[in-house]
């Protein structure tokens, strides 16, 4: 099943192609002494890799936080700055390496988390502290809301959801690209489209949504990764796609939470 998670679409993929079971078969009858099918991938592995993640990310939140009240406004925007371009860069390098490289994923949530907190604390100052703890709760309810509906059967990703949701995504990207450009112009009060009347609202309120589903896209691929025997060193991998995602879902309702505010 498709994903818009390029991360954890690499995994999807390689498990429709039965890479994962035709080489954990292999194993199973030739060399059962390195493991078979204890070698494989489960949910718990992913959760347990998705917790330490997560874990990390909140500490390099806390520098990153800080940072902008303990240092000069210049050495902590720099130190954002830096961190996200090294972040984009691990993210890069995760995406698109064959292999599954745990230490990378742990790096990327480090630097990661010191832009979330910088940025988080950067609204916290023009917005309110309580916009951040919105934006958090709001993350995990979406989560658990959305682990919910799936595992329920509630939402089925079947071929045409995952056709309407590409597409839905391709469209929201390009538009996300141009509100970016017109933001420079001051376009919507630097919100870009985003901060353009109702229109600016839908926006928001889409790239929400599309954040939600895109976590229900990515535990199909992951749970596709599992029944077709994944090895379990890919349990890192699926943990690390589900914290980019988890990651834009919180950006994009901070952004929405901003922007109401900014209309009240």
């Amino acid at each position: 099943m498709a994903t818009n998670n390029p991360i954890i679409g690499r995994m999807a993929a390689a498990a429709g192609r039965g890479e994962y079971l035709t080489d954990n078969l292999q194993q199973t009858f030739d060399a059962p002494a390195r493991g078979g099918l204890n070698d494989r991938m489960t949910i718990n592995d992913v959760v347990e890799k998705a917790v330490v993640l997560f874990a990390i990310l909140l500490g390099g939140a806390a520098v990153g936080w800080f940072s902008l009240s303990s240092m000069t406004a210049g050495a902590a925007m720099g130190l954002i700055g830096v961190s996200a371009l090294v972040a984009f860069a691990l993210a890069m390098v995760n995406t698109f390496s064959k292999a599954v490289r745990p230490a990378l994923a742990i790096t990327y949530a480090v630097f990661e988390g010191v832009v979330l907190g910088g940025v988080s604390r950067i609204y916290a100052h023009t917005q309110g502290s309580h916009i951040v703890s919105q934006a958090v709760m709001g993350t995990l309810v979406t989560f658990g809301v959305m682990l919910f509906l799936y595992t329920s059967k509630i939402i089925k990703v079947t071929g045409k959801f995952a056709r309407i949701f590409t597409i839905a995504m391709v469209s929201y990207g390009a538009i996300a690209l141009a509100s970016f450009v017109a933001s420079f112009f001051n376009v919507g009060g630097g919100w870009g489209f985003y901060g353009v009347g109702q229109l600016g609202l839908l926006l928001c309120v889409a790239g929400v949504a599309l954040a939600a589903f895109s976590l229900v896209m990515d535990f199909e691929a992951i749970a596709q990764a599992v029944n077709y025997g994944a090895p379990r060193s890919e349990a890192w991998r699926g943990a690390f796609g589900l914290l980019v995602t988890l990651v834009w879902l919180y950006l994009e309702l901070l952004r929405l939470l901003a922007i109401l505010n900014d209309r009240r």
